[in-house]
């Protein structure tokens, strides 16, 4: 019995009323797809009268026929634990309930009996209660379930004569909506179907050819993928027949406020706000019933701040809405931010959104000593959010609550990386205000730049509840929009775990509200406990994408969108699931435990990497130089006139297959070299080396532990950190001259390739030679200032990090070890080469 696709192998299903009709047809399915199944049914006729066990040895038969494993059941549903029992005494488990049983006993709703009231609701609402019950802890030890309730399109809408039918049946909604939350965290999952098809109950209310078309199996496939385990569906419900499904929600008017402060409320002024009231222009859809409790809260702000609206008790009752001056607040500056920071803040986030010292690049991100040390992409919410939360409360002309303030989306470019430490200056402005109906939406760009240069972009949208119906627009061409996956599977999935005190630690980046860490403010806002920040999920994201798709390489990282979608809880696992299309990589993050998408829409557009660039070697009389230059590609995309590192060549250099644009730079090529040639360096070799291509981009040229150079390295040394800054246009403005020559960053970052070799010979030799060079300078003056001799016996090849070594103990130092500490002197000028 073999079926592509969905596998339920392992899984154990239980179908009440399954002998016919629906029930059966779930039964089959299930089966066909590797389940083992509990085929139950009492053998009633459609009143609920009478008793057999052939319906449900019918079904059994057929699945056994095929190949299936299934098991009998003859019990009424009122007797759950006995249809619960039957499954663990066969297969051991119980995964998936399908609560399906049930009859029916039609009349009109003055004819209802007692017991045609009572025998319906005990079937149809406490059966499936019991049922539900009785496998619920075993689902929840097992962390896994599925439940389905059956509703029905008489239960939405009501149908005549069926009253006690009914009202059961929408009562099983109310129920599966209740275990879907309590559910949640168990990954007990619950959804409810409301099913049109031909069965023995519809052939009470249906004609036959209508019963002979909506077939059960035009059904069963909806119950099969609800009931899967890569299905995150919970507390849905759907309308499902004849191959067409659709689900339903509620949705709810605006209404009005129909009473003032100090008021009372009057029929009279209800009847004066009816169309109102009725009016489902600029509609919600509440889903959760905090969501629903919210709106009266709002109301009752929107009274106290009004004030009186009339004197006269009796007459109109109406209150004074108030206005949203959406011209005035438009373009609007919030003010500026200058945010200051060390290589602290860079590394505290990090840390708060998910970095690990087990992550084989953590280094990079937190170590300030690393040499490629940076910032995360994603930190550059921190420095845009601090004027955007200092801005809003200030605008005038503004009606809203802060305290109901969702953060709903948000979007992120970068210009360039972001330095690890330094100034920022960001400035905010209102780009658009929108009217949600159930609240307003504030879109806010913040341009956030160091010195002149602008690094990065922000913009935030607000979401405030209860603030929308001032009549406003309700999209914006300024809004940067979500974008919806591919539909396949994921190109790459990344798990995470949040700890307990996530977000304690994420909200030392700056986020200080206290819905993220006082429970009281989290009860306020709906929640059962404090909640993650939404920027928090956002980081764990960016990090994600930023290591799959770039190798952590922060200068391909160009800009992120995300709509926050879903709380999330400290300790729950976040998954982020990826598909590449391009340039663009789409995710989105979903909460392991329960399956709901904490983060959709989102996207990060990266950078393509640049191909690796031949080694080049410069030969002028003899003598080899360093090459500063632009890949191939780079130089295809130069504009005229726009600003480039100066070509290092000689005359002899064939520029032929140079961009036109650079052309105009071979004179000061020229010139440099020259003054290269005129400086003391005898020989100094430039070329790349592919085993670190990933270095190129930094300017480490003289690390002792990367590269070795001949010839006189000191005044190569000064000559390329000093004397011509002019080889130098394009590196990062955060270079600073001081004692010895520091650097903010220490390091500096070059756009070209800078290309290099390796030499034979040991890198210690350097130093030697450096200290060599300074005990001849000193002389016999000297010998006065001795107080210690330093002896080193080198017996390693090199190969590996001299860090490394020591800790691993493959290097060890003997002797005054705090006395070596004197060398720092003599070594600081190669500490960072």
């Amino acid at each position: 019995m073999a079926a592509a696709g969905l596998r339920f192998d392992g899984r154990v299903v239980l179908v009440t009323g399954a002998g016919g009709g629906l029930g059966r047809a779930y039964a089959l399915a299930f089966a066909e797809r590797g389940a083992s199944v509990v085929v139950n049914d009492l053998g009633g006729d459609f009143k609920g009268y009478g008793k057999s066990s052939s319906a449900a040895d019918k079904v059994v038969d057929e699945i056994r026929a095929k190949g299936g494993k299934a098991v009998p059941n003859y019990d009424s549903v009122e007797d759950g634990e006995k249809l619960v029992k039957t499954a663990l005494e066969a297969f051991g488990r119980i995964d998936i309930v399908i609560n399906n049983a049930g009859i029916l006993r039609d009349r009109s709703f003055i004819r209802i009996s007692d017991e045609d009231w009572d025998i319906i609701h005990r079937i149809h609402l406490r059966g499936s209660f019991l049922v539900t019950r009785a496998a619920w802890n075993h689902m929840k030890n097992q962390k896994f379930g599925r439940i389905i309730m059956t509703s029905s399109a008489a239960g939405i809408y009501g149908n005549f004569g069926q009253a006690n039918y009914s009202a059961a049946k929408l009562g099983l909604l109310g129920l599966a909506n209740t275990i879907a939350i309590e559910g949640r965290k168990h990954n007990i999952h619950c959804n409810t179907i409301a099913p049109t098809a031909g069965s023995r109950l519809t052939q009470t209310v249906m004609p036959q050819d209508l019963v002979d078309a909506f077939k059960p199996e035009y059904v069963a496939p909806l119950v099969v993928w609800l009931c899967h385990e890569s299905c995150a569906e919970n507390g849905s419900l759907f309308e499902v027949g004849a191959g067409w499904i659709g689900k339903l929600r509620w949705e709810r008017s605006l209404g009005a406020i129909v009473r003032g402060k100090n008021q009372p409320m009057t029929p009279e002024a209800v009847r004066d706000k009816w169309e109102k009231v009725c009016d489902f222009d600029n509609a919600s859809k509440p889903r959760t019933i905090q969501e629903s409790i919210s709106v009266l809260s709002d109301a009752l702000s929107q009274i106290e701040s009004q004030g009186n609206v009339s004197m006269n008790s009796t007459s109109s009752g109406s209150v004074v809405s108030s206005s949203i001056d959406t011209a005035s607040i438009v373009g609007r500056e919030l003010g500026t931010n200058v945010y200051k920071y060390t290589h602290l803040e860079p590394i505290l986030y990090a840390l708060g959104v998910g970095m690990s010292t087990k992550d084989p690049d953590h280094l990079k991100f937190l170590f300030e000593g690393s040499e490629e040390f940076c910032c995360l992409p994603s930190f550059g919410v921190i420095p845009a959010q601090t004027s955007m939360f200092d801005g809003v409360p200030t605008l005038q002309g503004l009606n809203i609550d802060l305290a109901r303030m969702l953060h709903g989306e948000q979007y992120l470019e970068l210009y360039k990386p972001l330095p690890t430490s330094g100034e920022l200056t960001s400035v905010a402005t209102v780009a658009d205000i929108l009217d949600k109906g159930s609240g307003a939406v504030l879109l806010i760009d913040v341009n956030t730049y160091c010195g002149k240069d602008l690094v990065c972009y922000n913009q935030f949208s607000l979401f405030f509840v209860g603030a929308g119906g001032f009549g406003g627009k309700r999209t914006s061409e300024k809004a940067k929009l979500t974008a919806v996956p591919p539909k396949r599977t994921p190109d790459a999935v990344i798990s995470d775990v949040t700890t307990a005190d996530q977000a304690a630690l994420y909200r030392l980046s700056g986020d200080w509200n206290p819905l993220h860490l006082d429970p009281s403010f989290a009860a306020l806002g709906g929640f059962k406990k404090p909640i993650l920040h939404g920027l928090c999920t956002f980081g764990f994201a960016a990090r994600n994408v930023l290591k799959q798709f770039a190798n952590n390489d922060v200068n391909r990282f160009k800009a992120i969108k995300v709509r926050f979608a879903s709380p999330v809880y400290p300790g729950q696992s976040l998954q982020t699931e990826m598909w590449k299309e391009g340039n663009r990589i789409h995710f989105q993050t979903k909460i392991k435990e329960t399956g709901e998408v904490a983060i959709a829409g989102g996207y990060v557009d990266i950078v393509p990497a640049l191909e690796k660039p031949s080694a080049q070697k410069l030969l002028t009389n003899g003598k080899y130089w360093v090459i500063f230059g632009l890949h191939p590609k780079q130089c295809g995309q130069q504009g005229e006139g726009e600003d480039s590192a100066p070509l290092l060549c000689s005359g002899e250099t064939p520029l032929g297959t140079l961009h036109p644009a650079l052309e105009s730079q071979h004179r000061r090529g020229i010139d440099l070299l020259e003054r290269v040639q005129r400086k003391d360096i005898k020989k100094i070799r430039g070329i790349e080396h592919p085993s670190h291509e990933k270095k190129l981009r930094k300017f480490g040229l003289f690390s002792l532990e990367k590269r070795k150079l001949q010839g006189d390295l000191i005044v190569a040394f000064y000559y390329l950190k000093g004397d011509e800054e002019e080889l130098f246009t394009r590196v990062c403005s955060d270079r600073i001259k001081g004692n010895g020559f520091k650097l903010k960053e220490g390091r500096f970052r070059l756009e070209e390739q800078v290309l290099y070799c390796e030499t034979e010979g040991l890198q210690s030799n350097l130093v030697f030679e450096e200290i060599g060079r300074r005990v001849k300078d000193m002389g016999n003056e000297l010998v006065k200032k001795v107080n210690a001799v330093f002896q080193w016996d080198i017996t390693k090849d090199g190969k590996q990090q001299c860090s490394g070594a020591f800790f691993s103990g493959k290097l060890k130092v003997k002797g005054n070890i705090m006395l070596s500490q004197k060398l720092e002197m003599i070594l600081k000028d190669y500490a960072k080469l």
